[in-house]
Parts: C-alpha cells; sequence; structure tokens
C-alpha cells in the first residue's frame, strides 16, 4: 500500500485514498518493455484528501475533471523510467502538484480599458483592411 502524501501541514493524502496497479510500458525499452511492468497508473480518491478548503476542492475538480475513469477516481500515469519504484514516485509528484495547483487562489481580473492609441491603430488597420477587400469586387465592363 502506497504511503501518504503530505502536501502543506494541513493538506494530507491519505494512504487509503491511492491505489496503484503496474503495467506493461510502451515505448522503446528492447526485451525489457515485454518482460516488465514499469508503467504506473496511481488512481486517487479526491473525496478522501484531508484538510482541503471547499474552493480548493472545486478547483481540483475542474483541474482533473478529464483525467477520471469511469468510477470517479483520479488516474495518474507515469511512464518516465524503466523502473516502476521511480514512476511510482513521478505519478505521486504530479499528483502534490495537481493539489498544491488548486490551492493557489487565481488572480482576479481587474478589467481594463485600451489606450487611446490602441483604438487608433485599430481603427486605421480596419480601414487597411476594407480598402484591400474593396478592391477585391468585381470587374465593372467598360462601355
Amino acid at each position: 500500500m502506497p504511503e501518504p502524501i503530505r502536501v502543506t501541514p494541513q493538506v494530507l493524502i491519505p494512504a487509503a485514498a491511492l491505489s496503484f496497479r503496474a503495467v506493461r510500458a510502451s515505448g522503446p525499452g528492447g526485451q525489457n518493455v515485454n518482460k516488465v511492468a514499469s508503467r504506473v497508473e496511481l488512481r486517487v480518491d479526491l473525496s478522501r484528501i484531508q484538510g482541503l478548503a471547499s474552493d480548493a476542492r472545486q478547483r481540483l475538480d475542474a483541474f482533473t475533471a478529464r483525467r477520471r475513469g469511469t468510477d470517479g477516481l483520479l488516474v495518474i500515469t507515469s511512464q518516465r523510467t524503466r523502473d516502476q519504484f521511480r514512476n511510482l514516485e513521478d505519478a505521486r509528484a504530479k499528483l502534490r502538484e495537481l493539489v498544491v495547483r488548486s490551492l493557489a487562489a487565481p488572480r482576479r481580473r481587474r478589467p481594463t480599458r485600451p489606450s487611446v492609441a490602441a483604438r487608433e491603430r485599430r481603427l486605421f488597420e480596419k480601414q487597411r483592411r476594407a480598402g484591400t477587400k474593396q478592391g477585391r469586387g468585381r470587374v465593372q465592363a467598360v462601355d
């Protein structure tokens, strides 16, 4: 059973929320790739993470929506190395990074207005483009 992951002093991913499975990796590796199950799939029950605030939990759910299996568990895979233990550590680091990313609240956007010069540049470019397109019209027959 994997060990718990301490993200911050307040946030803990307990061992009960984690399970991993080793499968054969794809890609180069010679004979080793057909014999050794070095790729790691780490499955995480996000509802069991302790100490996560509700807004951080919502951000984490949004970050991981596409990485969930049919059972609702987050699936993190790693096949970076040819060693199962190092791939497990890499998957645990990826999970920790996701949780750390969800803890930071995004900065609020302050609405701004375009400058006068930017507005003039935009209008000038629109006029230039309109002139180019107007020149592409049908050719008038000369009488």
